[in-house]
């Protein structure tokens, strides 16, 4: 599986279409056959593979019998799924301190991460972020697009000089299920794929190794060519970005000693396609 190379804005649409689906209870073939479409394309439409048109949503919806405040919703999804300039023109949509985070990934040299229970953000398929935006305590419109923000900025990895990106991950993280065991399947599938790019890596710690400081938190560490380096903290309900030199280097070697617990690329790569058996 090939990271997909499809616009934030139709891969966003395309997982909202899906997820409505399963939570109408609708099979793909089903809801084809509702709305006279073949499976395919149907199924084209939800992995973002082809952009469905604004008046082929409303069919769909209308099959779905969704409520006004769903059908508004998806609308606007569908007008500007092709729209890449859609956050760009609109910043409001967006929580203030997401603004910071672009600026530091569009700007950074190398990003390092420890993630413990979540896969980071940069690495998650559109229906894994769909399904935690989902179950986030903020509004669906809000959820969208955040969800747009952060498939545009997955783009820093594969850009023409792409930021070098070194990941640590919890195992619970991939065996954790987030939506449903497909959406865990293709995202795994999509970690091994990009792993296959020379300017990313990724690494699991293994689960039951005892404690250690990483399972209290999660951190970014950005660095910078000619600047300081900066650390990210974020949970649920607040951020913070530290830039003393003291505290950026306790996370550096926090950093160090999680790398140090963590399975190499070649057994990783061995353990992510175990779990996706």
């Amino acid at each position: 599986m090939k990271p997909n190379s499809a616009s934030p804005g139709a891969r966003a649409l395309a997982a909202s279409l899906r997820e409505l689906r399963m939570a109408r209870g609708k099979g793909l073939r089903e809801l084809a056959r509702m709305v006279r479409i073949l499976p395919q394309l149907l199924s084209a439409w939800e992995k973002g593979q082809r952009v469905a048109s604004p008046e082929d949503v409303a069919r769909l919806l209308g099959a779905l019998q969704v409520d006004d405040a769903t059908y508004d919703r998806m609308m606007r999804l569908a007008r500007r799924a092709k729209d890449d300039n859609w956050l760009d023109s609109n910043p409001s949509d967006l929580p203030p301190a997401l603004s910071g985070i672009v600026e530091y990934e569009r700007t950074a040299s190398h990003i390092s991460n420890w993630y413990h229970a979540i896969v980071p953000g940069l690495l998650q398929t559109a229906d894994y972020a769909r399904a935690i935006l989902s179950n986030s305590e903020i509004g669906l419109e809000q959820a969208d697009a955040m969800l747009i923000a952060r498939l545009k900025r997955q783009r820093i990895l594969t850009r023409a000089d792409p930021v070098r990106f070194a990941a640590l991950v919890g195992e619970v993280a991939i065996r954790e299920r987030i939506g449903s065991a497909d959406i865990m399947s293709d995202q795994v599938d999509h970690l091994l794929a990009m792993m296959a790019l020379p300017n990313v890596s990724l690494r699991i710690v293994p689960a039951n190794i005892g404690y250690h400081p990483g399972l209290i938190g999660s951190f970014i560490l950005y660095e910078f060519v000619g600047l300081p380096p900066i650390v990210h903290l974020e949970n649920s309900h607040a951020t913070a970005f530290l830039h003393e030199d003291d505290v950026v280097g306790r996370y550096r070697k926090q950093a160090k000693m999680l790398a140090g617990k963590a399975l190499s690329e070649g057994d990783t790569r061995d353990l992510l396609r175990e779990v996706a058996r």
